[in-house]
């Protein structure tokens, strides 16, 4: 894979990100360390991290950059899920796996390849080239 220094780069930043966020409770429409939501998560990594403005909600998120396969994706691009009436949204990070703040379990890092999330994948976009 392209292991360019700015992709180098975005690995410390966003693992950095996750050391500080790490395990906070899901909450909602919440954006602190107080409680975040899925699409929180993502706001505050890329505004924090890369200075970018996405919008709140994992529906219109979706709609950013551009649609890649499964099989390309790279650090730095989203990873959408439907789950039940709402969408879900993660980082994908690398070897199959993405960080995101989970209902359950808080902001965490899971697998692509768990059942759950190959069931309700929905599609992947690039914000960052």
């Amino acid at each position: 894979s392209n292991t360019t220094p700015g992709k180098n780069n975005l690995n410390e930043e966003l693992y950095d990100f996750y050391t500080k966020w790490e395990g906070v409770k899901y909450k909602l429409g919440g954006e602190t360390k107080n409680g975040i939501d899925c699409s929180g998560f993502i706001r505050k990594a890329f505004e924090e991290k890369f200075a970018l403005e996405m919008p709140r909600t994992a529906t219109l998120q979706s709609q950013v950059g551009k649609e890649v396969n499964k099989d390309e994706l790279e650090m730095g691009d989203l990873v959408f899920f439907h789950t039940g009436k709402t969408k879900h949204v993660g980082i994908y990070i690398e070897n199959g796996k993405f960080m995101h703040a989970s209902t359950k379990i808080g902001v965490t890092i899971s697998d692509l390849d768990n059942s759950y999330f190959v069931k309700n994948y929905w599609k992947a976009q690039r914000i960052i080239e």
